[in-house]
């Protein structure tokens, strides 16, 4: 009998709590297969849909790309993300085998960020462990890659408001600082900020991508590339909807891409009635005009004893308790997805941050 065969036997005589557990301790407590291990873990690092988007990032930063472009919206309770980059690419061979764990390009090193260690090969593992779906759509050496994730925000949730553009600030000290609601806007302006200068990220709709990605490869692209090529497919995939002369044809390779558009935003996308998305840096800049922050002492007032702070200075501290939260969370097997209630009293700042046991079926 083959191992496959014999280990499905043995779930069905025995139940599937025998396939997660490598060895019974006694008194209640089991050593975790590492494949049980690793799927918890991953589900542990996926919790919104703003942390998908932020590994998408890191993933492509970390195969080498100059520009990500990245297309979202929603269907009713299915939030749509395609990312396009033009970094390293996969072989096709890979496109399935990236999903799985502690599959990674990075044998011999590691990116140490502010958001921790990438590198380790669970990225797009995490990311598939929580989504509906995600694949490799288009992708080859050397051609960068065009990868799309579909999630259920009932599962797997995000901020309510997803429209606030998020606001750069300079506080005395020089230091920048970004505030707005944590939503995607708000990752990709934070990794922006951190990757200034390495890669270009553009954001928007699928109909606003492709209108970039048209845009870029006709600047890139010579008019007798773009005429006489008798394919596309040795060109990067970020090129490709450049090659296309009438909708139906633009709207076929955007969906290659899995980029999914109609043919009359084909056409508008042709006709010019579509604009390029600017670099997402820029839109900050210009929905903030890079303000300054007030006096230190604007918003906290002395009355007598007690100090006054502000409502959006009190959600900013939640919301770093909150991720300083996290790591202590995962370790004793607590939800980290809380809201830390800070109070101002008298005689100071009172923190509470109730505990909530994680649901990754440990009971």
């Amino acid at each position: 009998m083959a191992a496959a065969d014999l280990e499905g036997f043995i779930g069905e005589v025995t139940g599937e709590s025998h396939l997660r557990v490598e060895e019974d301790l006694g008194g209640g407590f089991v050593r975790l297969r590492t494949s049980e291990a690793e799927r918890r873990q991953a589900q542990q690092d996926i919790r919104c849909s703003e942390d998908v988007v932020l590994e998408l990032l890191r993933n492509s930063r970390d195969a080498g790309a100059r520009m990500i472009c990245i297309a979202t919206n929603r269907e009713g309770s299915l939030r749509n993300i395609t990312v396009i980059d033009d970094g390293g690419g996969i072989p096709h061979d890979m496109w399935q085998k990236v999903f799985e764990p502690r599959v990674t390009s990075r044998l011999d090193s590691f990116h140490d960020d502010r958001w921790g260690v990438h590198g380790r090969g669970m990225a797009l593992f995490s990311i598939a462990s929580n989504a509906r779906a995600a694949q490799v759509v288009s992708s080859g050496e050397g051609l960068g890659t065009a990868l799309t994730v579909q999630t259920d925000v009932a599962s797997l949730g995000e901020k309510t408001d997803q429209s606030t553009i998020p606001r750069l600030i300079i506080d005395e000290s020089g230091r920048q600082i970004v505030r707005g609601p944590r939503n995607i806007n708000r990752i990709v302006m934070e990794f922006t900020l951190v990757q200034r200068g390495s890669c270009i990220v553009y954001l928007g709709t699928p109909n606003e991508v492709v209108a970039t990605l048209v845009d870029y490869g006709s600047r890139v692209l010579s008019a007798f590339e773009r005429a006489f090529a008798q394919s596309e497919d040795g060109f990067p995939v970020c090129l490709r909807p450049a090659f296309a002369a009438t909708p139906a044809e633009l709207a076929e390779a955007a969906a290659e891409l899995g980029l999914s558009i109609s043919e009359r935003s084909a056409r508008r996308v042709l006709d010019g009635e579509i604009a390029p998305l600017p670099p997402f840096a820029s839109v900050v800049a210009e929905a903030s005009r890079v303000q300054r922050e007030p006096h230190k002492n604007a918003h906290a007032r002395v009355k007598g004893d007690r100090v006054r702070v502000s409502a959006e200075d009190r959600d900013e501290f939640a919301e770093r308790v909150c991720e300083a939260y996290g790591s202590l969370a995962q370790k004793y097997y607590l939800d980290a997805e809380v809201n830390p209630a800070v109070r101002v009293a008298q005689d100071g700042l009172h923190v509470f941050i109730p505990f909530i046991p994680a649901d990754d079926g440990m009971e």
